[in-house]
């Protein structure tokens, strides 16, 4: 069964590519010869002018490449120190919020310490009693 489809496929091929060459082999004899070496001349020609009239020779001129590559240096540099700056920020405000917890820690530790104590001061004082 595979086999079968697999022909049928393959004849399908062979007759279409048959049936376009023999459609196409009228305007095929009608082109013009061409000498490989005389196109290829050609083709170079005009590469070559192609190349000299092309966007890229001009990108590279000596005044307007030195003036593209510094102006993208600028840009990164602007974008470092933005970024920079950003990191500078976020550090200053996270020390702020460690000093601001670190106030508040031990101004917790002294209400603490004055509550342990008077509670100690206390529990001295009742003993000191019970021993009287």
């Amino acid at each position: 069964m595979a086999e079968l489809i697999a022909l049928i496929i393959f004849l399908t091929g062979f007759f279409g590519a048959l049936f376009i060459i023999i459609k196409k082999a009228p305007t095929l004899t009608e082109l013009p010869e061409i000498s490989p070496k005389s196109g290829l001349k050609e083709f170079i020609l005009k590469l070559k002018e192609k190349i000299k009239n092309s966007d890229a020779v001009k990108i590279f001129s000596p005044e307007i490449l030195p003036h593209k590559v510094l102006s993208k240096i600028r840009v990164l540099t602007l974008k470092l120190d933005t970024k920079t700056s950003n990191w500078l920020q976020r550090l200053r405000e996270k020390t702020k919020k460690k000093k601001i917890e670190e106030k508040n820690k031990k101004e917790d530790n002294y209400w603490k310490e004055i509550k342990t104590e008077f509670l100690d001061s206390n529990k001295e004082i009742d003993e000191s009693r019970k021993e009287e």
